[in-house]
């Protein structure tokens, strides 16, 4: 895919009401440079300019920035070429990012950017509910979740798993709201787990609006560290 860069990430990332200090907008452009260089080779991203990838990559990321408390253990799911995971760890340094990818390729890209750019982010090639079911002891606070899978299969995957983690928080688009249908049918959600629609924005350049969907068991609302009090999507 050909790459094409045109003005400051900075600057870019300030239209879309992302403001970035400029430390972190110069690691981010550096982000950038080495993710497209690897997507010349694997297919990673369709975001390969400054304009694309603050529009959508990071204004998500920003999103999800939102909800996350201070110091949170984070295990991002199918973390691809880094987003949201590499992206969130810059944007908040407070945060305890472990990133882990099944796919052997796309491990290898991140294991080589997260090495490059001397990132304090862990990297795991596996499958996030492996990591789960193996223990080794730790515990995350959220999971995040952007393009891996529809809402029924994630739930699959991860109910069994509530003892190793708090909650997820979900990146999606305007199709959530079958995606909740479909969980419901297939009994993922219920009396026990709780939906929350966290934030809507606008995707600039779209009709679509993007959306932070918050899945955690009922139990855990009233708790640490949430303090979200939003009415129940569902």
């Amino acid at each position: 895919m050909e790459r094409v860069v045109s003005g400051g990430l900075k600057e870019t990332a300030q239209r879309y009401g992302v403001v970035l200090a400029d430390e972190t907008a110069a690691t981010l452009e550096s982000y950038c440079r080495l993710l497209w260089d690897w997507n010349a080779k694997i297919n990673l991203t369709r975001h390969a300019d400054f304009e694309k990838f603050a529009s959508r990559d990071l204004v998500d990321c920003a999103a999800l920035c939102r909800f996350i408390e201070k110091g949170e253990n984070v295990l991002d799911v199918g973390s691809g070429g880094g987003v949201p995971g590499v992206v969130l760890a810059l944007l908040r340094p407070d945060l305890r990012v472990t990133v882990c990818e099944s796919v052997g390729k796309k491990a290898k890209v991140l294991e080589d950017i997260i090495g490059r750019l001397s990132l304090p982010v862990r990297h795991r090639h596996a499958r996030a509910e492996d990591l789960l079911k193996g223990g080794e002891g730790e515990r995350f606070s959220t999971l995040t979740v952007r393009a891996v899978a529809k809402m029924k299969k994630l739930l699959g995957w991860f109910n069994p798993y509530w003892d190793r983690f708090d909650r997820l928080l979900l990146v999606k688009g305007p199709g959530w709201v079958e995606e909740r249908a479909e969980a419901r049918h297939f009994g993922h959600l219920g009396k026990a787990i709780a939906l929350r629609k966290l934030d809507e924005y606008p995707l600039r350049g779209t009709d679509a609006n993007g959306v932070i969907l918050q899945l955690c068991p009922k139990s855990r609302l009233l708790g640490e560290p949430w303090k979200l009090r939003n009415e129940c999507a569902d």
